[in-house]
């Protein structure tokens, strides 16, 4: 009797691990995991939290100092190579800025020769 009740318990277990595979793929079919931190979806999920984030960052900063950014242009001061805009008349001398490239007397210079090898 104990070869039969041995020989018998082997279909019963392979019957039995099919009847729990069945339901486990069902089980999970009607249940599914949330996605895996590894996968490309989560990925891509995490990368559009990402995004938000910083656009509210940016959107608050913007709040916070747009004005100013909007605000009209404030005079521009005067250029570290003139004086300053109230003693300019005074000067004989042209500022260095305003006198052309090329004068007269002085021509710009040719481009250097080719040389061969």
């Amino acid at each position: 009797m104990g070869d039969v009740l041995l020989a018998l318990s082997i279909p019963v277990l392979v019957f039995g691990g099919g009847i729990y595979a069945a339901c486990d793929c069902w089980w999970r079919r009607r249940h599914p995991a949330p996605p895996s931190p590894y996968t490309h979806r989560a990925a891509r999920l995490a990368e559009q939290d990402m995004l938000l984030l910083a656009e509210e960052i940016v959107d608050d900063a913007y709040a916070a100092l747009g004005p100013l950014y909007d605000a009209p242009p404030a005079p521009p001061a005067p250029g570290p190579y003139g004086p300053p805009t109230g003693l300019r008349g005074r000067s004989s001398r042209p500022s260095r800025s305003s006198r052309p490239a090329s004068t007269p007397d002085r021509a710009p210079s040719p481009p250097a020769a080719v040389q061969k090898p």
